[in-house]
């Protein structure tokens, strides 16, 4: 009966019709039309193009010469390792601690999800009173422990770290779930013929959840990866113009910038395209890198 459920494939057709046109208007549709906007004279949102520009790919040239650009860029790569390494690594940790327990995973799981469900502008709002230079929550604890001299949060030197504390923190919860999913899918009886055989809590882990765990690894780095190049809310709030001195862009901030502040759409688009190339090549790079397994 299983072989023969799909043999006739008109119905499924028909439901996945409605889907495909909804994809064609409102993805692939726009995401088409913004690289011809690319090319075009557009300064400004909702208007009709004035020509080609001259030469054709100008703003693409403009990128490569644009410094702002080169820091968007690198803040984001700098996002990218931060990511990879304390979203998907700490969600990793706790995801293990949290299926090695017998009481209380479910309220740990709600709590470590809670984070996705807070708008991230409301978040934004939220640590700015943290980060405040004189009065944020931070500075008044230091204030009350005796420290001499407070902490411009916002500062050229800190502004990086301050702006992706929270954007860490908010994300841990995401890829905690996808790999909590993950670890429920392993069998229970490799984990009890592994104790049998003398093996420690640890060599369980080394030998049996991270191997058995690769292929959903690589899918939470790959959303990673991909997600730090579209971040844009909670770092919009919280320095909006990339400032102080223009050294917090992200590319996802820098686009929309120049889109809806700058009134250069045209640019704007271009960066848009550039995202959508990076994002296809480092997810590329990553799956290389942790090449999936097939069990």
């Amino acid at each position: 009966m299983g072989a023969n459920i799909y043999k006739n494939k008109k119905p499924l057709a028909f439901f996945l019709l409605p889907a495909f046109l909804f994809m064609i208007v409102y993805l692939y549709y726009p995401f088409f039309r913004n690289i011809l906007n690319s090319f075009m004279k557009i300064r400004q949102l909702g208007t009709a193009a004035k020509g080609i520009n001259e030469p054709w790919f100008s703003n693409y040239v403009k990128m490569i010469t644009d410094k702002n650009m080169h820091t968007a860029l690198l803040n984001t790569l700098i996002m990218m390792l931060v990511t990879l390494v304390f979203q998907v690594g700490i969600a990793i940790v706790l995801a293990v601690l949290v299926d090695n327990i017998r009481r209380g995973s479910k309220f740990f799981r709600t709590v470590y999800f809670f984070p996705i469900v807070i708008s991230a502008t409301a978040l934004g709002l939220l640590f700015n009173l943290i980060f405040l230079y004189d009065k944020g929550m931070i500075n008044q604890l230091l204030e009350k422990l005796g420290a001499e001299s407070l902490t411009d949060w916002k500062a050229k030197g800190i502004a990086l770290v301050t702006m992706m504390l929270p954007v860490v923190w908010q994300y841990v919860g995401f890829y905690f779930v996808i790999l909590i999913t993950g670890l429920n899918n392993i069998p229970e009886d490799l984990y009890e013929v592994a104790s049998i055989d003398g093996a420690t809590r640890w060599q369980r882990v080394r030998f049996i959840t991270l191997p058995l765990l690769r292929n959903v690894i690589c899918t939470c780095a790959v959303l990673g990866v991909t997600g730090a190049l579209k971040v844009f809310d909670l770092p919009w709030v919280m320095f909006p113009k990339g400032m102080p001195l223009n050294s917090t862009w992200l590319t996802g901030t820098y686009m929309y910038y120049q889109t809806m502040e700058a009134k250069d759409v045209d640019y704007g688009s271009a960066i848009a395209v550039a995202i959508v190339v990076l994002g296809i090549l480092t997810s590329k790079v990553v799956n290389k890198v942790f090449k999936e397994a097939d069990y």
